[in-house]
């Protein structure tokens, strides 16, 4: 596992993260390259390695002050230790993907060809295509083919009769491939810009507009001639155009079909780890929000082997992938369950770790994980440790496409201060909760009716309160199937605190009694 950052988010300099991200076996290989280069042990690029390898945050005056270099050249000379460590990276083995294992082979190639070894050149392009077509990397493979193209063009190779006209259909066959491929995953990202950028549809006129965009972006294809990576954007923008849409049992099946393919060819799971972990990621949320519990737990599980199987490349972009996606959806778990008490270890293992990854992910992420972690600490009946968590992200700054979660973690803290009696604090978070909902396009009904009834609560006689939750309940029941609000209870599972309070029950009971009936 490589080592990580335990610096604050004041460090952000390319060059010091990428020097506290190496682990010991990758800093001992970079100083034997080093070593390797002859005479540069002594370098200034090199000193300055050593100097930051020992700082515990990037202090540039120190640099100046040691004398290797000058406030005018240090620039320069950060470029190029940049470099020397990256160069020293792409040597490792363990950075040595299919990717880039085809471009080496596309570099030998190019050397073999500039020296006018023809033939050889041929020889390792072709077995650089076939690596390529086999891994799905087919933009590689038509840079291949256009190249093999290019020295047949040039020079009388003779290797293969009608060599031309073979390498001519394969262009063609991958161009369109990969035209294919380009347009899906415009698509895709296209449609994960407007759920970032607008949210999820919100009426009849908005759904319109989104079924009309993605139907008229949807290339044409023969489904039959389609490889791995076509169908895998091919999903994968049905996936976000049924998020989009709050077709939750849509996302199901296009993730079940996306991790299909991983499924019905184990290989391509160390081939194209990260697609594989979003899929799965993707599968489970889906299943969450449909509560198919034991699809949930079949799938989770298949999670948990292909991991400590070790079928999953390790690196730090993986690590950090399995990390948000493994304990998000092992809370899910114990979320579906109700048994929130069983998974408040989960609590410190998941903080030390945001600690370990802190310059590693994006603020979104953190506080998407603070938010089920007072979630959690919610179903246990802890609501101070709730309150806790849900102002880290109250108070978090930058968080531009996570407005919908600071909603939520609004109305959560509502509830917590009431649960807790802090009737002071209670009247303050109303005023910042109002004040902050002002300023939202978006807003639920079920927000603003939940709001509203939950303010008058302060004003029933308490032998009255059973039945003013009642009329709450009743209330909200309206919208729990309605398409465009139900997204807010799976945010927030407002229903059931509601009937803990008319049945004088934990809403950890409440969710196992539900939990119960889903089982059976």
């Amino acid at each position: 596992m490589s080592k990580t950052i335990t610096s604050t988010n004041q460090q952000n300099d390319a060059l010091f993260i990428l020097i506290k991200s190496l682990s010991k076996s990758e800093k001992r290989q970079f100083n034997l390259y080093i070593g390797r280069l002859g005479g540069n042990v002594d370098a200034k690029f090199y000193a300055l390695f050593k100097i930051l390898e020992k700082q515990k945050n990037y202090d540039e005056r120190a640099i100046i002050k040691s004398g290797i270099v000058s406030k005018q050249q240090l620039s320069n000379l950060k470029a190029h230790l940049y470099k020397q460590i990256l160069t020293s990276l792409r040597l490792n083995p363990a950075h040595k993907n299919i990717r880039i294992q085809i471009r080496e082979q596309l570099d030998f190639a190019t050397v073999l060809y500039l020296k006018g070894l023809y033939k050889q050149s041929l020889k390792l392009l072709d077995k650089a295509k076939n690596m390529a077509i086999d891994s799905e990397e087919k933009n590689i493979a038509y840079e291949i083919v256009e190249f093999e193209k290019l020295i047949e063009s040039q020079y009388i190779t003779r290797s293969i009769h009608n060599r031309a006209d073979a390498l001519t259909v394969q262009a063609k066959e991958l161009s369109q491939q990969n035209v294919i491929t380009s347009k899906l995953s415009n698509l895709s990202l296209q449609l994960y810009g407007i759920l970032l950028q607008k949210g999820y549809v919100r009426n009849d006129a908005e759904l319109k507009k989104v079924d009309d965009y993605f139907f008229s972006k949807l290339p044409k294809y023969d489904f039959d001639k389609l490889g791995f990576r076509e169908k895998l954007w091919l999903y994968k923008a049905n996936l976000w155009h049924s998020f989009l849409t709050q077709n939750f049992l849509q996302s199901y099946k296009y993730a079940n079909k996306w991790i299909d393919l991983f499924k019905n060819d184990s290989r391509t799971i160390y081939l194209h780890p990260v697609f594989y972990l979003k899929g799965m990621n993707y599968l489970l949320e889906s299943l969450f929000f449909i509560k198919h519990y034991e699809k949930f737990k079949i799938e989770f599980k298949y999670l948990e082997q292909n991991i400590e199987s070790q079928k999953i490349p390790n690196n730090s972009n993986t690590e950090i992938l399995i990390f948000q996606y493994y304990y998000a959806n092992k809370l899910h778990l114990h979320f579906l369950e109700g048994t929130f008490e069983e998974g408040e270890y989960l609590v410190a293992i998941i903080t030390q770790k945001i600690e370990n990854y802190r310059t590693l992910l994006d603020n979104h992420h953190i506080v998407v994980l603070y938010y089920k972690i007072a979630c959690l600490y919610f179903g246990m009946g802890k609501n101070r440790e709730c309150i806790a968590y849900l102002n880290k992200i109250i108070k978090s700054k930058n968080l531009h496409v996570a407005e919908d979660l600071q909603c939520f973690a609004r109305v959560l803290s509502l509830i917590a201060h009431y649960e807790s009696g802090l009737d002071y604090h209670l009247e303050v978070q109303f005023k910042d909760t109002y004040r902050f909902l002002l300023k939202m396009e978006n807003l639920q009904e079920v927000q603003k009716e939940f709001i509203s009834s939950i303010k008058t609560l302060g004003d029933v006689f308490p032998h009255q309160i059973k039945n003013e939750f009642k009329k709450i309940y009743n209330r909200l029941k309206t919208y729990e199937n309605h398409p465009y609000e139900k997204r807010a209870f799976l945010y927030l599972d407002i229903m059931s605190w509601l009937e803990s309070k008319i049945r004088n029950k934990s809403v950890a009971q409440i969710i196992q009694e539900k939990f119960q009936k889903i089982k059976h």
